[in-house]
């Protein structure tokens, strides 16, 4: 049976990341913090996309594992950053819609958060925080931790101006219409 490679250049264009350089040295998994938790291992995520087989990696929990560390980056003598490729196959599950079957919650917290950089330019802790809170439902039971880390000065109420705001809203503009996606400015 010949692999399907439409999967792998997608993943390639997208990622930029040279899939195909990977020999499955097993650097990635054996340094991974989280892989042990993974049901996919980061080298065999790599492999299956070699081999096409878009919804079994699309659907894996694994690509949510990653907390983006870049230790499999760091390690790959070809210098395949796995981070950047597994935040694509985020992406790609949550336009597929793949992604609810793995990780509800993480989705939301992903989809949170890029929303948060998307209109402050930075992450905005407690528009990030009450926002996810009110999507999982938990924003009632959440509210005595929110208050007490407020109360310590670790959630800032009000988001911080940065330098360059414009131009992260000019990028995100750029990213959607690259991917073909028109969204409305924050």
């Amino acid at each position: 049976m010949i692999p399907d490679t439409s999967f792998a250049a997608a993943v390639q264009e997208r990622s930029g990341e040279k899939l195909a350089a990977c020999y499955q040295c097993l650097k990635c998994t054996a340094g991974c913090p989280l892989s042990s938790h993974m049901d996919l291992k980061p080298n065999a995520i790599l492999r299956m996309i070699q081999y096409g087989q878009r919804e079994r990696v699309l659907k894996s929990h694994a690509i949510w594992f990653c907390v983006s560390c870049m230790t499999c980056g760091v390690r790959c003598p070809n210098d395949i950053d796995i981070s950047v490729v597994m935040d694509t196959l985020r992406e790609m599950a949550i336009e597929e819609g793949y992604a609810y079957a793995a990780e509800k919650r993480v989705v939301q917290l992903h989809e949170e958060f890029v929303r948060s950089v998307k209109l402050w330019g930075r992450l905005h802790e407690v528009t990030f925080y009450m926002a996810y809170m009110a999507r999982s439902l938990d924003i009632i039971a959440s509210i005595p931790s929110g208050l007490a880390l407020m109360a310590r000065g670790k959630l800032p109420f009000l988001p911080k101006r940065i330098k360059g705001g414009k131009q992260i809203k000019r990028l995100f503009k750029e990213a959607y219409k690259t991917k073909g996606q028109l969204e409305e400015e924050a």
